[in-house]
């Protein structure tokens, strides 16, 4: 089992995991929806598009009460109030960097999106069809240029995404795939990872990618699950990538933890020991 983290990211992420407790907290005691979900994504772009007031809310030299009253001052009747509740939590905040804050109410969009598709009881279908969707740009690289590349527009790009989407999958999923394509410091691919991290983790449980030559059997897939959380000590939820290329075994991704038992992988490390 190996493991590859980029410092700066495990930082930042370090600090969204030791402050989403309470944030994911607040957001699980109100009623999450779409319409939420655009309120904290408003206020995202807002700050995303302005640099002085992301650090005029953020400015830990600034008292809480003077940055909670700049926020209301703007967003006071453009928001809901269980938006604007979720806010105002976030400014009273002490963030280590001015992009902290808004990752952070990004999260809870995110959340807000796929917690309403977990009470419409489709959860597991967004999160099918947004696993599909990012293996499906991954594998066309004419594909990753049209979303990830700046030579079009960000809205004609996630236009092009809606456009492929219309009427194939959930409502909730298209809304997610699109938001993608913003991505604040990641590649599409990357934030698409995350928002999947995000719908395991709501059902308590891991993201694990098995990749085979060949599909599993309903055996199969059975026991490599239980190999795997006997393995990793967690519960997850399989998502399958059938890749000719393996040759044979697996190769299982949990997060940033790889295990690699595929025919390919071993070839490959003994050409390396041989020289």
């Amino acid at each position: 089992m190996s493991q590859q983290m980029d410092p700066a990211a495990s930082t930042a992420s370090g600090e969204l995991t030791s402050k989403a407790a309470d944030l994911d907290g607040l957001l699980d005691r109100t009623r999450a929806s779409t319409s939420l979900a655009d309120d904290l994504f408003q206020v995202v772009d807002l700050l995303g598009a302005n640099s002085a007031l992301r650090r005029a809310v953020t400015d830990p030299g600034t008292p809480v009460e003077a940055r909670r009253g700049l926020v209301h001052h703007l967003l006071d009747g453009r928001l809901g109030h269980d938006a604007l509740a979720i806010v105002d939590d976030a400014v009273g905040r002490r963030w280590a960097s001015a992009g902290s804050m808004p990752r952070a109410l990004e999260r809870q969009g995110v959340r807000a999106v796929l917690l309403q598709a977990q009470a419409s009881e489709h959860l597991d279908d967004v999160e099918d069809e947004l696993f599909r969707f990012r293996r499906t740009v991954a594998g066309d690289p004419q594909l990753q240029v049209a979303i990830g590349g700046h030579e079009r527009s960000l809205s004609d790009r996630m236009g092009l995404v809606a456009g492929l989407l219309a009427g194939r999958v959930q409502e909730e999923s298209t809304i997610l795939a699109c938001r993608a394509v913003r991505a604040m410091d990641r590649t599409f691919d990357g934030t698409m990872a995350g928002y999947l991290d995000l719908a395991a983790q709501l059902r308590g449980r891991a993201l694990a990618v098995v990749t085979t030559a060949r599909s599993l059997t309903d055996q199969q897939r059975q026991q490599m699950r239980e190999q795997i959380e006997r393995i990793t000590g967690r519960t997850v939820t399989l998502q399958e990538v059938v890749d000719p290329r393996v040759l044979g075994g697996a190769k299982v991704e949990v997060g940033d933890e790889v295990i690699d038992g595929t025919v390919a992988s071993r070839l490959d490390q003994a050409k390396r020991e041989l020289g």
